[in-house]
């Protein structure tokens, strides 16, 4: 392994893809990274191999990390073929994805091919659960806590880690199934236990493991074998880095932590110069130097 904690190439594409967080599209409950959560759920409980969820939701993260909801579902009920389908996801895929290891990346691509939709399974309450429990926003003990608003949810946290650590497994060599399993199971907890944060966790002091048992113990009891089994086993890499699996996690957790927050004083630090001159707000077209005269003439920004 590189002697680098990390792949520095991934980072553009992780503070975009972070974004699938807050993009939300009429007629559908909940941001993107919410829904796929939900969904990569629900194919788990279908009986499919982790391995296979992991690559499957992975491939479509990562196309609609350009495309957004133009996903499958909304291209075929537009009238385009499985195949003109596709390719406009790969297209998506191959605009965000140069950065990946290659061969990942082809096990990947190869997920967007045209085929039947995998049989969905029925969801375990704890996936409503964490998409409505708020993480906690920025904490230390002693200090008063630093809310950013809006707040992500723990379902969409999970999801994220999950594919942040798939895209992460080559470079560790880690079990992508394993990663992506542990990554969603993470906040199991959470689905019934209230998020305070770190200081919350060192107020409960002695009491902080046992209620985390017990909470945890609720959602897994909600999974039938050998989906149960698949899920303990893949946790079973949480508590440390002392595995390859358990490096992945721990990193994609760790940059999903930080890319939440920086997404915020992103935003709060843009200036319109930038959003004006870099990201051509007032785009290119037929009617641009009329806009911009419009814009002169009226003394705005």
């Amino acid at each position: 392994m590189s002697e680098a904690a990390a792949p520095a190439a991934l980072r553009d594409l992780f503070v975009e893809m972070n974004d699938l967080k807050r993009v939300r599209s009429a007629g559908r409950d909940g941001s993107i990274a919410e829904r796929l959560f939900a969904q990569g759920w629900s194919l788990l409980t279908s009986g499919a191999a982790p391995e296979d969820i992991a690559l499957d939701i992975t491939a479509t993260t990562l196309a609609a990390t350009r495309l957004c909801d133009l996903d499958a579902a909304f291209l075929a009920a537009a009238g385009l073929s499985n195949a003109a389908a596709s390719a406009v996801l790969v297209a998506g895929f191959d605009a965000v994805t140069k950065a990946l290891d290659p061969d990942l990346r082809d096990r990947l691509r190869g997920r967007l091919a045209p085929r039947p939709p995998g049989r969905s399974g029925p969801l375990p309450a704890f996936v409503a659960a964490l998409a409505r429990q708020p993480r906690a926003g920025v904490t230390c003990p002693g200090r008063a806590r630093i809310l950013l608003e809006p707040p992500e949810n723990h379902a969409e946290h999970c999801l994220i880690v999950a594919v942040y650590g798939v895209c992460l497994s080559s470079f560790y060599r880690a079990d992508p199934g394993t990663v992506f399993l542990a990554a969603m199971a993470h906040h199991f907890h959470n689905a019934a236990m209230p998020d305070a944060g770190f200081t919350g966790e060192m107020l409960l002091g002695d009491h902080l493991g046992p209620i985390m048992a017990v909470t945890t113990a609720w959602a897994m009891n909600e999974l039938d074998e050998p989906l149960r089994g698949h899920v303990e086993r893949a946790r079973a890499v949480l508590p440390d880095d002392a595995t390859a699996e358990g490096r992945a996690f721990h990193a994609a957790d760790c940059v999903d932590r930080v890319l939440q927050i920086a997404q915020h004083l992103r935003g709060a630090s843009t200036t319109m110069a930038a959003v004006l001159d870099e990201w051509e707000l007032v785009h290119a077209g037929p009617v641009k130097g009329f806009h911009d005269r419009v814009l002169r003439d009226m003394r705005i920004p």
